[in-house]
Formats: C-alpha cells, sequence, structure tokens
C-alpha cells in the first residue's frame, strides 16, 4: 500500500506543474490591463506605467512565471487589486464557511444515497425502488437556486423555523446544505443502485449465497464493497466542485463562501485574487482524486497490486 500511494504522489507532481503554467498563462491571456484597473479611469500614462513596472508585468513572461512560483513556494498569493489587501487573508476569511457547507452537504447525501440505492438494488423492481428512483429523479431534476428559494420562502419567510444567511448557528447551514446537498444524493443513489444491480449478479455473490451466508453479509461484505469503487469516483468529483464553492447556492442564501468571492474578483478584474482562486480549486481536484485513486486501493486490492506490477 505504501508503494502504491508514492507512486501516486510522484505521479502528482508533474500534474501541479502543468496546472501552475495553465493557470497562469489563462490570467495573462484575458482582456484587461490590471495596472490600468489599480491605476483607475484618471490616471495618467505614467502613473499606469509605473503601476505596471511595480507589479512586474514589463518583465518577459518566463521571469513573470519564475517570481509567480518563487511566491507561492514562500505562501505569498499576492495582494488584491481591488481591495489591497492579500490575497491569503481574502481567501482565508471565505474558506470556512465554503469548508463546512461542504462536508455538511456531502455527508447527509453520501449516507442517504448509499442508503436509498442499496434498499433500491435490494428491493429491485419492487414499490421502495419505485419510491426511491422516484424521489432522486425529481431531487435531481430540480435547479438549486430554484430550490433554495422555496425553502427560504417556506421555512425562513412563511414557518420562521430557519435563519437565511446566519452563519453563527448551525442552523444556518440547514437549508443551504440541503439545496446543495439534495442533488449529488440523487446522484450517488442512482449510481449505487446501477453499481449493486449489476455486482449482485456475479457469481461470487451466488457462491456467497449458495454457502448459506446471510443476506446481510452477502449484501454488505459482498455486493457493496465491490460496488463502492464508482460511488466513490461520484462522491469524490461532486467534493471537488462543493470545495470550489456553490455560486447560485452561496448567492441565494448570501453566504460569504469562495464561489461568491470568486464571481465579485472577476467582476472587478481582481486578476491575483482570480489566479489564486483557480490555483486553488484546480489543487482541491489534483488533493481529492489523490485521495480517491488511494481508495481505490483500499476497497480493491488488485488495483494497486496490477500498479505495482
Amino acid at each position: 500500500m505504501a508503494r502504491y500511494a508514492i507512486q501516486r504522489l510522484i505521479g502528482v507532481i508533474p500534474l501541479l506543474f502543468i496546472v501552475s503554467i495553465a493557470v497562469f498563462m489563462f490570467i495573462h491571456l484575458i482582456p484587461g490591463d490590471p495596472a490600468r484597473l489599480v491605476a483607475g479611469k484618471e490616471a495618467t500614462y505614467d502613473e499606469i506605467e509605473a503601476i505596471r513596472t511595480h507589479l512586474g508585468l514589463d518583465l518577459p513572461l518566463w521571469k513573470q512565471y519564475l517570481n509567480y512560483m518563487s511566491d507561492l513556494l514562500r505562501g505569498e498569493f499576492g495582494t488584491s487589486l481591488s481591495s489591497g489587501l492579500p490575497v491569503s487573508d481574502m481567501i482565508a476569511s471565505r474558506l470556512a464557511p465554503t469548508i463546512w457547507l461542504t462536508f455538511l452537504s456531502m455527508g447527509w447525501a453520501l449516507v442517504i444515497g448509499l442508503l436509498v440505492g442499496i434498499i433500491s438494488a435490494v428491493f429491485h423492481n419492487k414499490w421502495p425502488d419505485y419510491v426511491g428512483m422516484l424521489g432522486a429523479i425529481s431531487f435531481l431534476s430540480i435547479p438549486g437556486f430554484w430550490l433554495g428559494l422555496v425553502l427560504i420562502q417556506l421555512f425562513s419567510v412563511e414557518l420562521r423555523w430557519l435563519p437565511t444567511g446566519d452563519l453563527e448557528s448551525w442552523k444556518g447551514y440547514i437549508l443551504p446544505s440541503f439545496t446543495l446537498g439534495s442533488g449529488i444524493m440523487s446522484m450517488i443513489a442512482r449510481y449505487t443502485r446501477s453499481s449493486m444491480l449489476e455486482t449482485m449478479r456475479m457469481e461470487y455473490v451466488r457462491t456467497a449465497r449458495a454457502k448459506g451466508l446471510r443476506e446481510k453479509i452477502v449484501i454488505g461484505r459482498h455486493a457493496l464493497r465491490n460496488s463502492l469503487i464508482e460511488v466513490i469516483t461520484v462522491a469524490g468529483l461532486q467534493f471537488g466542485f462543493l470545495l470550489g464553492g456553490s455560486v447560485l447556492v452561496e448567492t441565494v442564501f448570501s453566504i460569504p463562501g469562495l464561489g461568491r468571492l470568486l464571481v465579485d474578483s472577476i467582476n472587478l478584474r481582481d486578476y491575483t485574487v482570480i489566479q489564486a482562486l483557480l490555483l486553488l480549486f484546480a489543487l482541491e481536484f489534483i488533493i481529492i482524486n489523490l485521495i480517491v485513486d488511494l481508495l481505490y486501493g483500499v476497497i480493491n486490492p488488485k488495483i494497486r497490486y496490477s500498479s505495482n506490477g
């Protein structure tokens, strides 16, 4: 297992290098002049050029990239062009709401999605299957922003049971986490059901039943475990998207997360913040994919053995 993990870690290094180049080039190719943005509309040509020199934008592109990587290795993301605050401080202040919302949304979605998928597979073509899949398809079809508005109107405005936008209490996370997690729960339920149905037709499952093993052991130890790879893949991808911040849900519920910070930075053409956020989101996906790869090896040892071979 250790050798398998080391191989995956080594494979991440060139990917990080490619991502850093892609993010750096993307920011420099989008229209707009950061120096003019900082200087303001009334600035003279000489003032704009002085700011461009101060920001290092007059240097060759390869030298700008080296300076950019040097700052990253020291943990420096630069200064916001619009507010003048350190980018790392701006991200840190928005990170906690996004992380809490991500884990709460993914937590309940994963538990309920697995339960619905397992029950639907075990009771295939019976009423629990029909009810579970009807609910999954319904939640998957509902737009997140519309569901969020309906929940706010019902539970915050009409019934006054739950707050909206107030993250000082755990109650403030209930509505947005339900809005974010409903679609993910539906996806996990459907993938769990389809993967379980395929696995339960395998010979080793029939053999386990022929040996007289209890149905709980057959389902949990043999069918479910071998069905989890596909489910983990879907859950890992959705987890990465959630960590990147859900722009619509954060906007609807007035949550000061990373998604709203990205939108605000794009509107203000704050290139340093955009660059840092894109790099952070890419790094999150790389780390999550690495964790998913390691989980593959835990669930199915054949994967790490074939990799070592």
